[in-house]
């Protein structure tokens, strides 16, 4: 895979060609392959990101796990990676690791000839209209109609947005973005109350700041100040998980936020796309706790767009709980050549 044992794939006319998938977030650092036969990613690794200080060493653990891949007559042709990052930067940077690297860099190191950086949610968006049934669960009423814009929203690491819209022949456009850094707007005095303290800590507060793993703490601790009430987890799996038991007011009031806040980002991201093909939570948390989900305030906050509560009522809702979904919409975008082949 390093320059020395990789020859570029023009030059093995008969070797199997493949394709290099990443979906880099802050957390986990996932690799497959696809051949341009078959767009069904092969999982290659999945990489804790904290286990790694410097990607130089993900991409020697990659390349020690490629090697099985290469003795089975395969030349690595092309490359996409989907990083929680600006993908138009020189240098990429994440905002929730620490990881830099350049393009170019990379395709030397991999001995490809082709190289693209996507944004993580862009190949999710791109994902959305090749998800099964069962890889979704509703929340709610709505119906998603064929063709029309699609939007992911996923609180995890950080909060990442993205649609994916369709032209006259039902060809998919991507439009990645920074979403989750839009400003938080909030609805009742309690939240009004929460922005309160999250401005005297950062200043300038988006949904990101509530909306992600960090996010739950903040409104945790907050809640904690308001209700004059202790604080006594440390980690939002705890929050979380003391909210499922029911045991806790302040986890379960904590939790009712959170999804309250993100079924108005929701709504908001609905009436802006006109998202009649659906609003899809991705990410690792609303998955994870879907039962606290469906309890919660999420789709009243969805619909409680005054005038427009109707226009809202008619758009589904719905919880992916496909394993890699960002592996598959890069395997799309790869196979269409949709990068921008840097």
């Amino acid at each position: 895979m390093s320059p020395t044992n990789t020859v570029p794939a023009s030059q093995h006319p008969n070797r199997r060609p493949l394709y290099l998938l990443a979906d880099i977030g802050g957390t986990n650092a996932r690799f497959a392959f696809v051949e341009p036969d078959n767009p069904l990613p092969q999982p290659i690794a999945n990489y804790a990101v904290e286990d790694f200080p410097f990607f130089d060493g993900v991409l020697n653990q990659l390349e020690a796990d490629w090697l099985e891949l290469q003795s089975q007559n395969a030349v690595l042709e092309r490359a996409c990676l989907a990083v929680a990052a600006i993908p138009e930067q020189r240098e990429i940077s994440f905002t929730n690791n620490a990881w830099r690297f350049t393009a170019a860099s990379v395709a030397t190191r991999l001995g490809c000839e082709q190289i693209s950086i996507i944004n993580d949610f862009a190949a999710m968006a791109r994902a959305l209209p090749e998800l099964k049934a069962e890889h979704l669960e509703a929340i709610g009423g709505g119906e998603a109609v064929a063709n029309k814009p699609m939007v992911a929203i996923g609180p995890g690491t950080g909060t990442g947005v993205a649609s994916i819209v369709f032209d006259q022949t039902g060809a998919p456009i991507v439009l990645a973005g920074e979403g989750g850094h839009v400003d938080f707007a909030p609805i009742t005095d309690i939240e009004a109350k929460i922005l309160g303290r999250l401005r005297a800590q950062f200043g300038r507060v988006s949904i990101e700041r509530l909306l992600c793993g960090a996010g739950i703490m903040n409104i945790y601790r907050a809640l904690s100040e308001i209700r004059d009430l202790p604080a006594v987890h440390l980690t939002p799996e705890a929050v979380g998980a003391s909210a499922q038991q029911g045991e806790d007011s302040l986890a379960s009031e904590t939790m009712n936020t959170f999804f309250s806040v993100l079924g108005s980002a929701a709504g908001n991201l609905a009436l802006t796309l006109g998202a009649r093909g659906g609003i899809y939570l991705a990410g690792g948390i609303s998955p994870r706790y879907i039962d606290l989900l469906r309890k919660s305030d999420f789709r009243a906050r969805f619909l409680a767009k005054g005038r427009f509560a109707d226009f809202n009522g008619e758009i589904a809702t719905f919880v992916v709980t496909h394993p890699d979904p960002g592996l598959l919409g890069a395997a799309m975008i790869c196979l269409e050549d949709g990068g921008d082949g840097r």
